[in-house]
């Protein structure tokens, strides 16, 4: 009877761990044909953006690979030939800047990254529309870098928790 008490406690710190885990996949919705669609993109942006601006490097990196993944799943084939075009000529540098996040363990670096990715993002966004909500392209003054947001509010996500509002939204998306 103890050591099935003990397997089971075993059992349940174990689940529990991975629940915890930074590494956990990231659940993505397909379509019909087991691909996601490009307004998902997004999303998975925004939680390398969320993961940085709470400086968590483990979490930026699992995200990463989540966007990876997503990027990745793309079904070009039920993509507008204007969506195409624009996806297809950026895919590569999404990929391979989210592939640097989520292989990167150092905020610093992550952050480099993570530049570069918004920039890319920010060209997909004004040529495809990604959302129905309005996109905000924030501004850091001191580090002279953007980011896309889904709020007004400034949460900067190259200073994280040492300066969270430093910032400014400098152009609205919708």
């Amino acid at each position: 009877m103890k050591s099935l008490f003990v397997s089971m406690i075993l059992v349940c710190s174990f689940a529990i761990s991975l629940s915890a885990s930074p590494n956990h996949k990231t659940v993505i919705k397909k379509d019909s044909t087991n691909k996601i669609s490009i307004n998902q993109l997004l999303e998975y942006y925004y939680k390398v953006k969320d993961a940085l601006v709470n400086s968590s490097s483990s979490n930026a990196a699992a995200h990463a690979g989540g966007l990876l993944n997503a990027i990745q799943s793309i079904n070009v084939k039920t993509l507008t030939d204007a969506e195409q075009k624009a996806f297809m000529s950026i895919q590569d540098k999404l990929s391979s800047e989210a592939k640097s996040i989520s292989q990167s363990k150092e905020l610093p670096k992550q952050r480099i990254y993570f530049a570069s990715l918004s920039d890319n993002f920010y060209t997909l966004a004004k040529e495809v529309k990604l959302s129905t909500k309005p996109i905000y392209r924030d501004y850091c003054p001191m580090k002279k870098k953007y980011w896309l947001s889904s709020e007004s509010t400034i949460k900067n996500p190259y200073f994280g928790k040492a300066m969270p509002t430093c910032g400014e939204v400098k152009e609205t998306l919708k």
